[in-house]
């Protein structure tokens, strides 16, 4: 909700004991998009938990990414916003109001959003980009319907394209068509399902520039799925992230990244070195539990008496990735601007911070 504080946030609850009765009345209380004890289960030769009894909320205006690994449930947590799947316990709000879903209307999918998915299956392919786009406003405008149509083909930088077949477009300009099908209609909330999949590396930040322009613009609220942190960090307002279909953080990406609340967090928001108490030792960190450093936040210097040595390392580009360590322990570090390295070097390790987890 615009000028709102950030959203309640409740982490999953798991005790059988908790009981909930709802009911289809509004609740005014509650922030633009609200799950409660919200699953997802499908059930075949195997019953598959994908979303686990998770509780969250969406702030409007905002953008929130719901990232994990491969198979932690986050396009099902998207579906479940959406109204395409019935949660199998639990409820989603969106304005105070049940999310149909598609027992309530023959239609699936909540009229104030619109979803954007990974394929391409909603284009017609052998279209115009100017039709596919046009074609999901009605007809009673016909002015206001060219006017718009070349509104949302400017905002997505694609107005140059309206004469050209999606067929012969790259799967970048392609997801740009989609996106723009999405929003002539000026819905209230665009669902994105690994948005950047198909986009080149080159054009990712323009693209997902252009999507932060919209939404400070418009007030368009966003919520989209990634598997990788890389391509949201720098464009989310807020990070849901989610393991084993149940959520394991939440909060703000530059916090989580560098005071994630879990280890796994991060390890895959930052590829962090998380320590046991005992590795944490060995570099001199006393530590009740588990530390996480960025891989940054190390460095070394040479001494041939040391205990440790660099084990190998990595030509990323513009930095090295160094492994350092001894028979006990191993640390991944960022050497940043590059210089010449070589292995087996006997060397002091450093820390400059570390994050311990509660």
């Amino acid at each position: 909700m615009s000028g709102s504080k950030s959203p309640t946030f409740f982490m999953a609850q798991q005790s059988n004991s908790c009981q909930y009765i709802f009911t289809d009345v509004q609740r005014p209380d509650l922030p633009l998009i609200h799950g409660e004890d919200v699953s997802g289960v499908f059930e075949g030769n195997i019953v598959v938990t994908a979303v686990n009894h998770v509780n969250f909320s969406i702030e409007e205006g905002k953008i929130t990414a719901i990232i994990g690994e491969s198979g932690s449930g986050k396009s099902t947590l998207l579906k479940l916003i959406y109204g395409l799947l019935e949660p199998n316990s639990g409820e989603v709000r969106y304005r105070g109001w049940l999310v149909p879903t598609r027992k309530d209307k023959l239609i699936p999918g909540h009229d104030s959003m619109k979803l954007v998915s990974q394929g391409f299956d909603d284009l017609n392919l052998y279209a115009k980009v100017w039709d596919n786009v046009a074609s999901q406003m009605s007809n009673i405008n016909l002015e206001r319907k060219a006017r718009r149509t070349q509104e949302v083909l400017e905002q997505l930088r694609i107005d140059h394209l309206a004469q050209k077949r999606v067929a012969d477009l790259s799967g970048g300009e392609k997801q740009r068509v989609a996106i723009s099908r999405a929003l002539i209609n000026d819905p209230e909330v665009l669902l994105m399902d690994e948005p950047f999949n198909q986009v080149d590396a080159a054009f990712r930040d323009e693209l997902q520039q252009d999507i932060q322009n919209i939404v400070a613009n418009t007030g368009l609220t966003v919520i989209l799925v990634s598997h990788d942190p890389a391509e949201v960090l720098a464009m989310a307002d807020y990070l849901l992230v989610m393991k084993a279909g149940e959520i394991a953080d939440y909060g703000n990406p530059k916090e989580l990244y560098s005071k994630p609340n879990t280890a796994y967090t991060a390890r895959l928001l930052a590829k962090s070195n998380v320590l046991a108490p005992e590795k944490a030792a060995l570099l001199g960190i006393e530590s009740s539990g588990f530390i996480s450093i960025l891989q940054e936040n190390i460095s070394y210097e040479i001494d041939e008496g040391a205990e440790f040595w660099i084990k190998d390392f990595k030509f990323r580009g513009f930095y090295n990735e160094l492994i350092l360590g001894n028979d006990e322990l191993t640390l991944h570090m960022i050497q940043f601007p590059r210089a010449e390295v070589k292995k087996n070097t006997r060397i002091i390790i450093l820390v400059s911070s570390y994050h311990s987890f509660q």
